[in-house]
């Protein structure tokens, strides 16, 4: 099964993405299904890992209800707030829906990324560590000290960081975003989704081999078992089309690679590491 790992929908008028502001023409509409399965279609992929991309339970139940619609839909990763004490009711309400998945700590997005190193947020992670729920791990390189110290206090925690945790591309600097993923990958229950490339490049000037040194190194660290293709369509789109993003990952991957490995970075890891049902 060929599965796109990490990809969002919306309705710009539920009214709960703050982020996607008017002045932003190519985002601020509504991404559903019937927009992206022709691009599915045509690089013969199965199927997609729906991401939140609202920090609201609202939208992670509106995700839920595209979900039981859609059969391209194959899981959804929800959003929580760890600091609810609610939250316990909450996962078990979303793991009521079969294509429930996980939820996504959005460490990007915080004040103080800090924050997630308090005992509150220990305890809840270690929680979902019991439960074996699949975290999403969304950071920025410069907040990897912190996601390494998390890693550290939440031993066994099933991650996945997204977007190779935005390397700066664009610049081409590699130091010292390798060092530090040397240190996430690691954890044994870690893993990294190759999404979100092209629009930490150069957006409009872009050359394939600008990605190649940050694949391979991922490649190198974790190894064919823990990586995923994720096209963070339609957020891309600001960079590339779906065609190009999916082009340029596979051409970012060594020419010795196996069909094994390619079918476990397009599809199987993510399989496992959602434990998809079917």
């Amino acid at each position: 099964m060929k599965i796109d790992a990490h990809q969002h929908y919306w309705r710009i008028s539920r009214g709960d993405y703050g982020w996607i502001t008017p002045d932003n023409y190519l985002l601020y509409r509504d991404y559903l299904p019937g927009d992206l399965v022709p691009d599915l279609q045509k690089q013969h992929i199965d199927g997609t890992i729906l991401v939140q991309a609202a920090p609201t339970l609202e939208e992670t139940s509106f995700l839920l209800s595209l979900s039981e619609r859609n059969d391209s839909i194959l899981g959804v990763v929800g959003w929580l707030d760890l600091t609810d004490p609610e939250y316990m009711h909450h996962l078990e309400n979303f793991s009521q829906y079969p294509k429930f998945v996980g939820f996504r700590l959005m460490i990007q997005d915080m004040p103080d990324p800090k924050r997630v190193l308090q005992p509150d947020y220990i305890k809840a992670l270690s929680f979902f560590v019991e439960k074996d729920v699949p975290v999403d791990l969304l950071v920025t390189s410069d907040q990897l000290p912190i996601l390494i110290q998390l890693l550290d206090r939440v031993p066994g925690l099933r991650g996945v960081v997204d977007h190779l945790a935005k390397p700066p591309i664009a610049s081409g600097a590699l130091q010292p975003w390798q060092e530090q993923i040397e240190a996430i990958a690691t954890h044994s229950n870690i893993y990294c989704k190759l999404s979100g490339m092209v629009t930490e490049a150069d957006r409009e000037n872009w050359e394939i081999n600008n990605f190649v040194p940050y694949v391979r190194h991922i490649i190198a660290t974790f190894g064919f078992s823990r990586i995923m293709y994720g096209s963070d369509w339609p957020v891309c789109l600001q960079a590339a089309s779906y065609a190009e993003v999916y082009n340029l990952v596979s051409h970012c991957l060594p020419t010795n690679v196996t069909p094994t490995q390619q079918a476990a970075f397009f599809g199987g890891n993510a399989q496992n590491f959602y434990k998809l049902k079917g």
